[in-house]
């Protein structure tokens, strides 16, 4: 492509890592898929895996199944808490993020006149928990302004602290944009002021180097199926020690808690409290081993290759004529997103996945604090994976290029 940059200077994949990825990806040999910030392509021993149990469910029946798969669901936790850097008695599986966030979220015991704070880039599921939990007890919900860069402004968050903050809670990454957010001088801050941080961690990890420690935050949310790689169906909550008996979740079953005596309970002393007895167990032990191999690779070489990536598509696209990338941070990720002048985003994904390029869009209902603020109307959103190549990015451009001289723009 004429223009063409490449950001590979800190891109430690060789060659024949990325086609022996690629070899074990199967969609890798039907599309060109750069909707990982949607739903990534799973590699064939994850889906073997999955399969594999639910077979062995059929062969058997599931109670049986689960049974003999107890000893594989534990390692799930150990890898998990590989990943994070925590202990497995941190971590609880949940159907999927929506769920262990608001696990998390719902056992704060806010009450009147407390006060969340949150950022711009706040997504709208979290949103809308905030506007019902205020409007059901009286607290209120504070957004941070943003800095100079688009994320959150940490002088601002310090500034807002007062005795009535009982909450600061935010994405990493959000939905709409290259952003990332410094999360860790977030938590720094909230630890300084004995505040809980809760995070939403969907489109982090797996994408970047997550450690709960180093972040600081008390609570992290995450997804399966978009850069961890594993199936949709399935979600991650982690819970600090220290907060695990200080909080109570909304909701619970003979999994998270014992009925003791007709008046008593008597909630497990670990993450797994806020679980639910019924889960995919086969959902369960694929997403241990798609967690596990993002482990072997190394989290430090996936952000860099995904950093690296996306800075090529982001240069590429913005040096095409009647395009605009609308990202923000000073660190960005591997989300970008773009439009195409005087083309709906909705009808340049379609022309897109019709010449076998997987996007997806991004609209102000999603994050209509900082789509709003900036007057932006729907956005093609592109993320990338470490399966994806400098020539996908090339092809992908070059048909963005085409899109854009279409006769829409003359």
């Amino acid at each position: 492509m004429v223009g063409s940059t490449r950001h590979t200077d800190t891109d430690d994949f060789t060659p024949s890592e990325i086609a022996a990825f690629r070899a074990e990806t199967p969609g890798c040999r039907s599309v060109v898929h750069l909707n990982n910030a949607g739903a990534a392509l799973v590699a064939k021993p994850v889906l073997d895996k999955h399969v594999a149990h639910l077979q062995r469910e059929a062969d058997i029946g599931a109670y049986e199944a689960a049974r003999a798969a107890a000893g594989e669901v534990r390692a799930v936790y150990r890898a998990f808490a590989e990943l994070l850097g925590c202990s497995p008695q941190e971590v609880a599986l949940a159907p999927n993020a929506t769920w262990a966030w608001s696990q998390a979220f719902l056992a704060m015991p806010l009450q009147s006149g407390d006060r969340i704070l949150t950022a711009q880039s706040e997504y709208v599921s979290n949103y809308l928990a905030y506007l019902k939990r205020a409007k059901e007890v009286g607290a209120t919900i504070d957004v941070i302004p943003n800095d100079e860069y688009g994320q959150i402004d940490t002088n601002a968050l310090l500034r807002a602290i007062d005795e009535r903050v009982k909450l600061i809670s935010l994405p990493h990454v959000p939905t709409n944009g290259g952003l990332i957010n410094p999360v860790a001088e977030v938590g720094r801050i909230a630890r300084a002021h004995g505040i809980p941080f809760l995070l939403d961690a969907c489109q982090s990890v797996g994408h970047l180097c997550v450690n709960v420690d180093e972040v600081g935050c008390d609570i992290l949310a995450t997804t399966s199926r978009k850069f961890l790689r594993g199936p949709r169906g399935m979600g991650c909550l982690y819970v600090r020690k220290r907060w695990i008996e200080r909080l109570e979740p909304p909701v619970f079953d003979p999994q998270g808690a014992q009925w003791v005596s007709s008046d008593q309970y008597l909630l497990r002393p670990d993450a797994c409290r806020y679980e639910t007895w019924e889960y995919s167990v086969a959902a369960a032990l694929a997403l241990g081993e798609a967690v596990r191999r993002a482990n072997a690779i190394g989290l430090p070489r996936i952000e860099r290759r995904l950093v690296g990536l996306a800075a090529t598509l982001r240069g590429n696209l913005n040096a095409i004529e009647n395009v605009t990338v609308h990202d923000l941070g000073a660190h960005k990720g591997a989300i970008v997103t773009f439009d195409v002048n005087g083309l709906p985003a909705e009808a340049a994904m379609a022309a897109l996945i019709a010449r076998g390029f997987n996007v997806n869009i991004t609209k102000p209902a999603f994050t209509m604090l900082d789509m709003s603020r900036r007057n932006l109307p729907d956005l093609v959103r592109a993320s990338v994976h470490y399966y994806n190549t400098d020539e996908e990015i090339d092809a992908f451009c070059a048909e963005v290029a085409t899109l854009a001289r279409a006769p829409q723009h003359e």
